[in-house]
């Protein structure tokens, strides 16, 4: 008989923008404990904290520090027993920049956040999703950019691109953890507000405007949209699905969409 358990699911950066609606989503509509590891712990997060008090933990914990990160993780699995879930939200944008004037230490602090990290968090959950009856998934905040070339946006495009890379060699290293990788749209977060206030000196005209327009014209993405999507992989992506790249409102994502 299949376990009635709730699913544990960690969630990085957890107390904002994608990451916050993930935790909400997993919390009220999917029955799981969230295990929230954010830098800061924000209004918002605190307040979730406030009527989710046995089914929330969160830890301030960078994902770039190692051994922080792994005790944060050691200690939610000492918990509940169980991580049964894994979504890899935690990202950084920055720095933007043509490739001809690249500052180097600020690539390697990017990658630090949006590709090491990843490694981190893997090799302290994989034992526990090895070993899930629920059927451990991981769910990789992708985008676009892994397969596009926007000028300005080295470092994110190459992260994003080894993210995805890295996504298909653990769907065949690790064949009972259930690798996805997903591209959320262009969501209405904090990042798109950057982009609107700084982009305008380092990206393309054309690229920009993109950005601007998509936000006064309401195109952006809600982040409960595509926020769905990630928390429901979390908890029952089909084996089908592992090592792929897909979007958010693909018919391959149909099934995990809020209805």
């Amino acid at each position: 008989m299949a376990s009635q358990r709730k699913p544990v699911v960690v969630v990085t950066g957890a107390s904002k923008g994608i990451g916050l609606a993930v935790t909400k989503i997993l919390l009220e509509s999917l029955d799981a404990i969230v295990v929230a590891i954010s830098r800061t712990r924000t209004p918002e997060l605190v307040e979730l904290l406030k009527t989710h008090t046995s089914t929330l933990f969160t830890i301030e914990c960078s994902v770039t520090d190692a051994t922080g990160f792994t005790q944060a993780i050691v200690l939610a699995q000492k918990t509940y027993q169980h991580i049964d879930g894994l979504i890899l939200n935690a990202g950084v944008l920055e720095p933007l920049g043509r490739i001809d004037s690249a500052d180097i230490d600020a690539w390697k602090s990017h990658f630090d956040v949006n590709f090491f990290s990843l490694l981190t968090a893997l090799k302290a959950t994989l034992p526990a999703l090895r070993k899930s009856e629920l059927g451990g998934k991981v769910v990789f905040v992708s985008s676009g950019a892994a397969v596009g070339g926007m000028a300005a946006w080295g470092a994110y495009n190459a992260s994003k691109a080894a993210m995805n890379s890295l996504c298909r060699t653990l769907a065949q290293e690790e064949p009972d953890v259930v690798s996805v990788a997903l591209r959320p749209g262009m969501v209405d977060t904090g990042m798109q507000e950057m982009l609107r206030s700084d982009g305008a000196s380092q990206m393309k005209e054309q690229d920009y405007a993109r950005f601007v327009d998509a936000h006064k014209n309401g195109k952006l993405v809600k982040p409960e949209d595509s926020g769905h999507v990630i928390a429901a992989l979390a908890v029952k992506a089909d084996k089908s699905l592992s090592g792929q790249f897909v979007s958010w409102d693909s018919e391959q994502c149909a099934d995990y969409r809020r209805k």
